[in-house]
């Protein structure tokens, strides 16, 4: 009888199997991962008791998903289903086989248990065995990364977590708690930590975001944040926004602060400051302001800025492009308090350096930052507004806009009468 002389790999399987999940990874992000200074990942997951607070919907902020995180991108993970599974295999340690685990499937498709009764030792021999493959688990699916077209924003998430600054919040003070402080700089550092653990955008995109909406951190002890566990991280509304910006430019008039040119922040500050030295509002508010329109060294981005600002000087046309944006925010937000295109404009200019005005249009604003009611009033487009505008939806505009058209039913069957002839 002839013997097989080519080596066999005895194939097994595992019982239970071992729970995998295969990670399809995109070019750009395997390069990464296998350059010589490869970035950490984080799987975040928004957290879902902060899902409804200050009135955000829970539909927009779904809990129920986990995104890829590098340090300055965000991949969501959607999985997909396989017509073909894929088996993850273990090669044997070099180790024998064990004989007592050997099954051989007979002439008749049945398996033969290997027994000294049962199992011929001149087949086994025969088999030539040298090592063993083992399944270890089955995988009907993979799991692949996705950047949506419009990108990913930490905006909603801030707005759930950060509680709403106002003026009741804040008890006149010198304001002069320094952010630069060892201690005050730590526990920013801890309660931005702690914030960000439950955004589920990268570290990068969260700065830019919260520099856009001018989000800021009280350190405890100050007038607003308490001692007894309050938050330490607040958003200015609109209204506060405004605030901050007229007494800015008031006081850059009254000190001869050119705004456009480069100025020592503490100067400007004081500026603020009334007769008796006391704060309207507290410093990081007001450097959360001047750090949303300062311009920047070429190919800088805005950073959470650790300690004080020293130095700055206003980006013009960034400054009145935001200050129309806010302007509308906080006087006309939704149609129901839709105001006067010309008086808007009026207005916009009214906020502003005199030198300044001149540019004021609305065509500086983003399409997306306001909508029109009616053909001469304007209003500012909320967050739902601009996710039912990329959903093709109708929104509270167009739906107005369609009831008045049906109510006038006569001029519908008169213009059918008139294309039926």
């Amino acid at each position: 009888m002839s013997t097989q002389t080519t080596p066999s790999i005895l194939f097994t399987h595992q019982s239970p199997q071992q729970g995998f999940r295969l990670l399809e990874l995109p070019p750009e992000l395997a390069e990464l991962l296998s350059s010589d200074n490869p970035p950490t990942l984080e799987l975040k997951s928004p957290d879902p008791s902060t899902s409804t607070r200050n009135g955000s919907s829970s539909t927009t902020l779904n809990s129920e998903y986990v995104n890829l995180c590098t340090p300055s991108e965000t991949y969501s993970i959607r999985q997909v289903q396989s017509s073909n599974s894929l088996h993850i295999l273990r090669p044997s340690n070099g180790a024998g086989v064990n004989k007592n685990d050997l099954r051989i499937v007979g002439a008749g498709g049945t398996e033969q248990e290997d027994s000294e009764e049962d199992v011929d030792m001149d087949t086994e021999n025969d088999l030539n065995i040298e090592g063993t493959v083992t399944s270890v688990a089955k995988c009907g699916s993979t799991l692949e990364l996705h950047r949506p077209a419009e990108g990913f924003s930490a905006k909603p998430f801030f707005r759930s977590l950060l509680n709403v600054y106002d003026k009741g919040t804040w008890e006149d003070g010198s304001g002069e708690s320094s952010l630069a402080d060892a201690e005050a700089t730590r526990m920013r550092t801890e309660a931005l930590d702690g914030l960000l653990a439950d955004v589920p955008v990268s570290r990068a995109q969260c700065k830019r975001d919260w520099v856009e909406i001018c989000a800021f951190v009280l350190p405890r002890g100050s007038a607003a944040s308490g001692n007894n566990g309050m938050p330490l991280c607040w958003l200015p509304p609109a209204e506060m926004k405004l605030e901050v910006w007229k007494r800015v430019v008031e006081g850059s008039v009254l000190q001869g602060i050119d705004l456009g040119a480069q100025f020592l922040v503490k100067d400007l500050w004081k500026s603020v400051l009334d007769d008796e030295g006391l704060a309207p509002f507290p410093r990081p508010l007001f450097e959360a302001v001047i750090r949303r329109i300062c311009e920047l060294p070429e190919g800088a981005e805005r950073d959470f800025a650790e300690s004080e600002m020293k130095w700055a000087s206003i980006d013009k046309q960034a400054c009145i492009q935001w200050v129309g944006e806010v302007y509308l925010e906080a006087k006309a937000t939704g149609t129901t308090s839709a105001i006067d295109e010309s008086e808007f404009t009026n207005a916009w200019k009214d906020q502003l350096p005199e030198s300044w005005r001149e540019d004021v249009s609305k065509s500086i604003l983003p399409d997306n930052c306001y909508m029109h009611p009616e053909p001469k009033t304007i209003c500012f487009a909320t967050e739902t507004d601009r996710q039912k505008v990329k959903k093709n939806l109708p929104t509270d505009t167009n739906a107005a806009t369609a009831a008045k058209k049906t109510r006038n039913w006569h001029e519908l069957f008169k213009n059918q009468k008139r294309q039926k002839r």
